[in-house]
């Protein structure tokens, strides 16, 4: 919403299939993620060795799907010809929203996992 505001595009439908769109591959980066340090926290104790390696050995994938996503993306973001006004509001969430989420999947996504990873852990005696 924050790019759609810096850059004045109006809410309409293809904005909102946008963020079908984006929520769609967000989802996606973070159960990539997860699923790869879950499969580490199989073999290891160590919650924030596996959350580290995990995130370290994801990190390409997950840049590969945002660059993919916003390169794709970018030429209707910068249309100007006809049917432009319906291209570029999609585009924008899209472009704005990939780049937002890989972030959050990279920096916040494991942060939350060791936290409650950590809280659910059994506690001994």
């Amino acid at each position: 919403f924050i790019v759609l505001y810096w850059f004045g595009v109006n809410l309409s439908v293809a904005v909102w299939v946008g963020f079908i769109a984006l929520f769609g591959v967000a989802v996606l980066n973070g159960l990539v993620l997860v699923s790869s340090i879950e499969r580490l926290r199989e073999r290891y104790a160590d919650v924030s060795a596996c959350v580290i390696e995990g995130a370290e050995g994801r990190l390409r994938p997950v840049l590969t799907t945002a660059m993919v996503a916003s390169l794709g993306f970018l030429t209707k973001a910068l249309a100007t010809g006809a049917g432009a006004e319906e291209q570029r509001p999609l585009a924008t969430v899209v472009i704005g929203g990939i780049l937002s989420s890989t972030l959050l999947t990279m920096f916040v996504l494991p942060t939350v996992y060791a936290a409650l990873a950590r809280r659910d852990a059994p506690r001994s005696a």
